[in-house]
């Protein structure tokens, strides 16, 4: 059996434990250590190691975090037996996943798993300089890159040199492992007469753009539209994120959900799926492919995009969803007050005929991550000229 080691910056995220659950369908045995955000979660079958608390935005406290893990890491992974292979996500795991090869032998290759690419790795100073150089140093023993967009790989690791390491894509696909994948989910009625449509906002929460747009546009709609939030605010990235939903007349914000249990049901009760986000934009956010986006297709949710970004493009590859040509109320405006029955049958069958899978991670995606993995522990994987010389 497969021996993961896995690192991560925020063990409190879904996505963590959305990954371990993939290793471990997949037949990996797997070892957790990393950060947390908030009250050290529980995960199935795993007690994970704990390297201590950091905050969002944090950046100089995280680094001193980091240092802190590097030096009591030996101690921490002390009796655990040596993995086939550390994972580590983001480039802060990256610095732990070298200080692994410290304590298990560099026979031990790093998976780099990048599934976001900060802004300030994208600053052209300073700081963003150094931070590449370090991204380029640390990764430089990277076996395998895995990350969630082409165009990350496309516009950062390729178009600056940050990797050579062989990409695997591993989209933000939900996941259902209970075999139910092949069951079509169908979209939510059309409101009835009186009632308004609803567009759901639902995950990582963290885009006041996006949040003053909706407001502006359910206002100028006159309610015939509503905005459903679900999901963690990053307060820090707003005013007053609370007061200004409690404010708005077309607005509500219904708190966290379970990820994957509540899915079928909150996006069963929206009509469309808001999937733009303004937080990086020209950066992270053009090049992302959310999980809001697979999450919505999934359960029958029209998505909603912008022109010109990697989900925009995605988006009209496949056929689906409407897309946004500028992020103002006015264009928002144009392209949903006609929304008819008729209209919106049409936009939901055009989700609804894809196949699930398009949407959906399986069992046997599962599998495949996890031989991809055994492969590169096997050492099936060579190292480019660029490599060998670093």
């Amino acid at each position: 059996m497969l021996h993961v080691l896995y690192l991560v910056h925020d063990l409190c995220d879904p996505a963590t434990a959305r990954r371990v659950a993939m290793l471990q369908a997949g037949g990996a045995h797997v070892t957790l250590a990393g950060f947390r955000r908030g009250a050290l979660p529980t995960f199935d079958g795993i007690a994970p190691i704990d390297l201590g608390m950091t905050g969002d935005r944090a950046f100089a406290q995280r680094l001193i975090a980091v240092g802190k893990a590097a030096i009591m890491l030996g101690a921490r992974l002390k009796g655990l037996m040596k993995p086939d292979i550390v994972v580590a996500r983001n480039l802060e795991m990256l610095a732990l996943a070298n200080r692994v090869h410290a304590l298990f032998g560099a026979n031990v290759p790093i998976v780099y798993e990048c599934l976001d690419i900060h802004r300030l790795l994208l600053d052209e100073g300073a700081v963003g300089k150094a931070m590449r150089g370090a991204e380029r140093f640390l990764g430089r023993n990277a076996a395998l890159l895995v990350t969630s967009s082409p165009a990350f790989v496309r516009e950062y690791f390729e178009a600056r040199g940050q990797s050579h390491a062989p990409v695997m894509l591993l989209e933000n696909k939900v996941l259902e492992l209970s075999g139910g994948a092949g069951q079509p989910m169908r979209a939510a009625s059309p409101p009835a007469e009186g009632e308004a449509w609803r567009i759901g906002w639902f995950g990582a929460l963290r885009c006041a753009r996006s949040l003053a747009l909706l407001a502006a546009f359910t206002r100028a709609t006159q309610g015939r539209f509503e905005v459903v939030l679900r999901g963690r605010p990053a307060h820090v990235e707003f005013d007053n994120f609370d007061g200004f939903v409690a404010a708005e007349p077309h607005m509500r914000f219904e708190g966290p959900y379970r990820n994957p249990q509540d899915l079928p049901a909150i996006y069963g009760e929206v009509h469309f799926s808001w999937a733009i986000d303004f937080f990086e934009a020209g950066m992270n956010s053009d090049w992302l492919l959310p999980n809001r986006l697979y999450e919505g297709c999934r359960f029958g949710a029209v998505p909603l995009a912008m022109q010109g970004t990697e989900t925009g493009r995605f988006l009209a590859g496949h056929g689906i969803g409407l897309l946004l040509d500028r992020p103002e109320a006015e264009p928002l405006t144009a392209l949903l007050e006609d929304m008819t029955a008729g209209r919106y049958a049409a936009l939901s069958e055009a989700v609804a005929v894809h196949k699930p899978e398009t949407w959906v991670c399986d069992a046997a995606e599962c599998r495949a991550l996890v031989e991809r993995m055994k492969g590169v522990a096997g050492g099936a994987w060579a190292r480019t000229p660029v490599e060998a010389a670093a």
